[in-house]
């Protein structure tokens, strides 16, 4: 599975990813999605097979229900929280340990694909 990590997420969380073998991005590392619009942003991660990574519940539950309602897929929507996984030092890894088992777990690039998921902190079924 390939992520595209929303633009509040520092690069370094790619980074480490990559390091490590992954195939994830950032919407920082890349300067032609900042400041994208939510629903743009959606496409541009279903074209480019990536499910999105991102603490927006309020606006990508909303994108999510009217796609599926219109039928239009998307490579998936992996939802975090702030308070499961602060912006510090110390939650920066716990996503990134996070995000590696969902990898691992979830190879298959559209293992995701028209689903929302919660990511779970690392170690938890």
């Amino acid at each position: 599975m390939k992520l595209l990590l929303d633009e509040h997420y520092s690069p370094r969380i790619a980074e480490h990813l990559r390091a490590q073998g992954h195939d994830v991005t950032s919407v920082v590392e890349q300067s032609a999605l900042a400041g994208l619009a939510d629903r743009t942003l959606i496409t541009v991660a279903r074209r480019d097979g990536r499910a999105l990574v991102t603490e927006n519940v309020g606006d990508f539950m909303p994108i999510a229900t009217e796609l599926a309602r219109i039928g239009t897929a998307h490579a998936g929507i992996i939802l975090t929280n702030r308070h499961r996984f602060p912006r510090s030092r110390d939650g920066m890894g716990r996503l990134v340990e996070a995000l590696r088992d969902l990898l691992v777990a979830h190879p298959q690039d559209d293992a995701f694909t028209d689903r929302v998921v919660w990511l779970k902190s690392a170690g938890r079924p």
